[in-house]
C-alpha cells in the first residue's frame, strides 16, 4: 500500500498532490463503512489518540471524536478549558503527561499558529492540526476539496471563491493551499478590511464584487465572520456586512448559472447566508459535515499506519 510522505499532518503547505489522493482514496472506503449498519472497524484497536482542545470547538471536536470511535482507537479528550494549563502548566509539559500514559497520536487545536509544528519537534507521537490560530485547519480543507470532488466529478479546473472573514480564517489559507495543489483556480472576496495585504502572492484572484465573484466561479465557500478574532471593528456594522457580502435566495436564483455553495460551519444564518440557502439544494453543508467524518478517518488510519510500521 502506498503511505503519506508525512508522519504528523502539520498543515496542507507540508502535502504533496499524491498524498492528498491517497486520503481521498482511503476517505472513499471509510464512506462506505459509515453508511453500513455496523459502522466500526477494528483497524486501530491498540492506537490511542488524545484530543488536546485549547480552544473551544464543537463541530470539529466530535467529527475527530467519532472518526477515533469508528476506528475503533482508545479516546483520551482533554479540555484546557477545565486543566491546568489554567494553573501555568506549558504545552509540552501537559501533551508529556498525556504522551507518559502511552498516547500514540494527538489532535490539537490551538489558538497559536505554529503550536502543532513546535509540538512535532519536541514529542514523540503523530500530531494531527484540528486549527492553529488564524494559520491553518488541514483537515477541514481536506474535506472541503472532496466533497467539491463528490459533486462536481472533480477539482481541477473548477472555479473557488472563497468570501469572507479572508484575514482571521485558516479555513481560508488550507483551502487556498488545497485547492492550488489540485489544480483549482481560487479567488477571494470580502471588504478590503479583511482581506490579507500581500495575499496576491499566493496566486489567488481578488475581488472586492460578490456578485462579480459569483458569476466567475463554481463554488463559493462562505466562511462567517470571526467576532471572537478581532480586537477592532473591520466594517460599520453585521447589517451593513450582510448587505454587500451576504447569499441570499434572490442573488444565488439571479446569478448566470447555477452553482454550489459551501460553508465550514457555524452558520450566522442571515449574515453570510440565509436560511433558504443553507438549506437548498445548491447547497451542500450537510455533505461537508458527513465526509469530515471519512476524511478524518482516512488520515488517522494513514498516519497510524506509519506508527505501527
Amino acid at each position: 500500500m502506498s503511505e503519506l510522505s508525512v508522519n504528523h499532518l502539520l498543515g496542507i503547505k507540508y502535502l504533496n498532490k499524491k498524498d492528498i489522493e491517497l486520503i481521498f482514496k482511503t476517505a472513499d472506503h471509510f464512506k462506505e463503512v459509515i453508511n453500513r449498519p455496523i459502522k466500526k472497524v477494528p483497524s486501530l484497536r491498540d492506537i490511542t489518540i488524545a484530543n488536546l482542545f485549547f480552544e473551544n470547538s464543537t463541530r470539529t471536536k466530535l467529527s475527530f471524536e467519532l472518526a477515533e470511535k469508528r476506528l475503533s482507537a482508545d479516546v483520551i479528550n482533554f479540555s484546557a478549558a477545565q486543566s491546568s494549563v489554567k494553573k501555568g502548566e506549558t504545552l509540552i509539559d501537559t501533551v508529556n503527561n498525556i504522551l507518559s500514559m502511552k498516547v500514540d497520536m494527538v489532535v490539537m487545536r490551538h489558538p497559536n499558529p505554529g503550536a502543532g509544528v513546535f509540538l512535532s519537534k519536541h514529542v514523540n507521537a503523530s500530531i494531527i492540526n484540528a486549527g492553529d490560530g488564524a494559520h491553518e485547519h488541514p483537515t477541514q480543507a481536506l474535506l472541503d476539496s472532496y466533497s467539491i470532488r463528490e459533486k462536481l466529478g472533480e477539482v481541477k479546473g473548477k472555479n473557488v471563491v472563497i468570501v469572507g472573514d479572508i484575514l482571521h480564517s485558516r479555513v481560508a489559507l488550507s483551502n487556498i493551499f488545497a485547492l492550488q495543489l489540485q489544480g483549482a483556480n481560487v479567488m477571494v472576496c470580502g471588504p478590503k478590511t479583511l482581506i490579507p495585504k500581500y495575499i496576491d502572492k499566493l496566486g489567488v484572484k481578488v475581488e472586492t464584487d460578490l456578485r462579480k465573484a459569483l458569476n466567475w466561479c463554481d463554488v463559493a465557500n462562505m466562511l462567517r465572520v470571526q467576532n471572537e478574532r478581532m480586537d477592532v471593528s473591520y466594517f460599520p456594522t453585521t447589517r451593513e456586512y450582510a448587505q454587500q457580502y451576504g447569499v441570499d435566495k434572490t442573488l444565488l436564483d439571479s446569478l448566470d448559472k447555477e452553482i454550489t455553495i459551501m460553508h465550514p460551519g457555524p452558520i450566522n444564518r442571515g449574515v453570510e447566508i440565509t436560511s433558504d440557502v443553507a438549506d437548498s439544494k445548491q447547497a451542500i453543508i450537510l455533505d461537508q459535515v458527513q465526509n469530515g467524518v471519512a476524511i478524518r478517518m482516512a488520515v488517522i488510519y494513514l498516519l497510524a499506519s506509519k506508527i505501527k510500521q
